[in-house]
């Protein structure tokens, strides 16, 4: 597995050199899981990333593929997929993610390397590391709002979601996600910061938010949303790669009727087929009005 635009390499991780032979990088890796371990003391996040860049270099085997990885790491556009067998319907989706945010990274890179990008140029990873901590930004939360995407679409019939939603007033924000489900009606926001994460009165902090809100600033989205369109949503669900936080899901409490959680990327489609604790289900009657408000007041970007 690659790493993300922002994100620490597996070698920063355990704190060696690339070259680094496998013996020394086995002394590493087991500094780290001591210095790392929740028994004694230490950040669980850190060391469920410590524990996944081992997986990723531990042996020659994955350590030549990670390596080739790193080199040609797949962060361009996605293709159109192949029509998947079987019959199950897919979730019922407007917009497209992650297209404004890769639109403005082009932009943001183009102007940071004051020429106009070629597609080669854009996502090779020697050059995508060497540019501005914003611009790089720009493209990991291009690829996490792309990830959180094929996870609903996966979700199938009796699920419907929207992508890139307008909202404030002046249409200059937006919600990443609107998902409604038969478990309720959620607001998502998909993250990358690049690094562990931990809570503190209701709110993500660490040294890779950079002094952000997230979570407030979901909630604000979200409640635009709601306002809008006359609907409540019952979750606000913000969405890390899985190495950034500890557990699959954690429930922040509730903010005015709505129920907010943090969840791990790969637990995205457990959560929504069953709820978040405290979330109130919707009816069928209810869920059709609701899907109705949506598709009758909600605007998506487009790319």
């Amino acid at each position: 597995m690659f790493d993300g635009p922002l994100s620490a390499s597996a070698y920063e991780v355990l704190g060696v050199d690339p070259a680094v032979d496998d013996d020394e990088l086995r002394r590493a890796y087991r500094l780290r899981l001591r210095q790392t371990h929740p028994d004694t003391g230490g950040d669980a996040a850190l060391f469920i990333r410590v524990q996944r860049a081992w997986e990723n270099i531990g042996s020659p085997e994955a350590r030549t593929a990670y390596d080739r990885g790193r080199t040609d790491a797949a962060w361009g556009p996605p293709t159109a997929s192949a029509p998947r067998g079987g019959t199950r319907p897919r979730t019922k989706s407007y917009g497209q993610a992650g297209a404004w945010r890769r639109r403005r990274y082009l932009q943001l890179l183009s102007e940071h390397l004051a020429h106009t990008v070629t597609a080669r140029e854009a996502y090779d990873p020697a050059i995508v590391r060497t540019a501005p901590w914003g611009v790089r930004r720009m493209l990991a939360d291009a690829l996490a709002e792309e990830a959180t995407s094929q996870a609903i679409d996966d979700l199938g019939i009796g699920f419907t979601a929207w992508h890139d939603v307008i909202c404030g007033p002046d249409g200059g924000q937006k919600l990443d996600h609107v998902v409604l489900t038969p478990t309720g009606l959620y607001g998502l926001v998909s993250e990358d910061f690049g690094d562990a994460v931990r809570f503190r009165q209701g709110e993500v902090i660490g040294a890779a938010v950079h002094g952000r809100t997230p979570v407030a600033d979901l909630l604000s989205r979200a409640r635009w949303v709601a306002r809008a369109a006359r609907v409540r949503f019952g979750g606000a669900v913000l969405i890390l790669p899985d190495e950034d936080v500890a557990e699959p899901a954690t429930v922040l409490g509730s903010v005015r009727g709505v129920q907010v959680a943090v969840v791990r990327r790969s637990a995205l489609r457990t959560v929504l087929r069953s709820g978040v604790p405290g979330t109130r289900p919707l009816g069928v009657t209810e869920a059709f009005d609701v899907r109705t408000r949506l598709s009758q007041t909600v605007r998506v970007l487009v790319p």
